[in-house]
């Protein structure tokens, strides 16, 4: 891992060395003619037609590169965290769709080998979160949560993760992608002050508004639909009530955390990517 501080007020984390080792040792080969702008379809989520799983020697490439991309994709490839995430869940039992996804991931690797994580920041006192769900986007119908923090540039940390239960709204998913996150954003505070980095805002982020409604004011906003969810989802409530985290509405189109939920294409992947990694210079 390279440390870059040459460029005054930013830091730019690269893995160029590593991710090459990762091509080098991977079956499959690329050239300068191959070409993938996203690491994964819109299939990426599904448990895909080819069922028949992959033989030992097969499976234990697609282990040890998961695994390997798993350790990038938290430090300095951000872009491929959502999809390293489903694939990391198939190990045990990898088949040949999933092979598939793990060829298109790795080509776009390739693609964008020398793109690189760079951080910069407004204030080190004002944390911005966002976070976000996808309902029911899973083969079981089990939502799954997305989450970014950025001080100004680049995304300093990142989540993806698949929700444990099942949610009967996209209120209630977003709901549980906050308690999903909750911890990490209150330690993330702790860890800043005791660094001698006094919080003054810790914004929480997101687009739905019902589910803002819920976490501000707890059971007050509960209706018919939603006085069934389950008490410790309002253990954010008692964090505003603190002044530990304010939440803030965010346009879906300007949700960052969106990028961590689902596999993104096009325009909107481009324009989510370049805000999480930052400038490529």
């Amino acid at each position: 891992m390279t440390l870059d501080f040459s460029v005054k007020g930013k830091l730019k984390i690269r893995m160029d060395d590593h991710v090459k080792n990762i091509l080098e040792d991977f079956p499959v080969k690329f050239n300068k003619d191959s070409k993938q702008e996203t690491p994964a379809g819109n299939d990426l989520l599904e448990a895909g037609k080819g069922k028949l799983l992959l033989n030992a020697e097969y499976r234990q490439i697609f282990h040890t590169t998961v695994a390997r991309g798993l350790y990038v994709s938290k430090r300095a490839c951000l872009d491929i965290h959502p999809t390293i995430t489903i694939l990391a869940s198939r190990v045990r039992e990898p088949t040949e769709s999933d092979w598939k996804k793990c060829v298109r991931m790795m080509r776009y690797l390739f693609c964008t080998l020398l793109y690189h994580l760079t951080l910069s920041n407004e204030s080190l006192r004002v944390m911005k979160w966002m976070i976000n769900a996808s309902f029911a986007v899973h083969p079981d119908f089990k939502s799954h949560t997305g989450g970014t923090l950025s001080f100004g540039g680049g995304g300093a940390q990142v989540t993806s993760k698949k929700q444990k239960l099942n949610s009967r709204s996209s209120t209630e998913a977003e709901l549980i992608a906050v308690d999903n996150v909750v911890m990490m954003i209150l330690w993330t505070k702790l860890f800043m002050e005791w660094q001698g980095y006094p919080i003054e805002k810790n914004i929480l982020y997101q687009d739905n508004k019902s589910a803002i409604l819920l976490e501000e004011n707890g059971c007050k906003s509960a209706g018919k639909r939603s006085q069934a969810i389950n008490i410790r989802y309002f253990f954010i409530t008692d964090q505003v009530e603190k002044g530990n985290v304010k939440i803030k509405y965010c346009p879906t189109d300007d949700m960052i955390a969106d990028f961590m939920t689902k596999p993104l294409q096009g325009e909107k992947f481009c324009k989510f990517r370049d805000l999480i990694l930052g400038p490529q210079e």
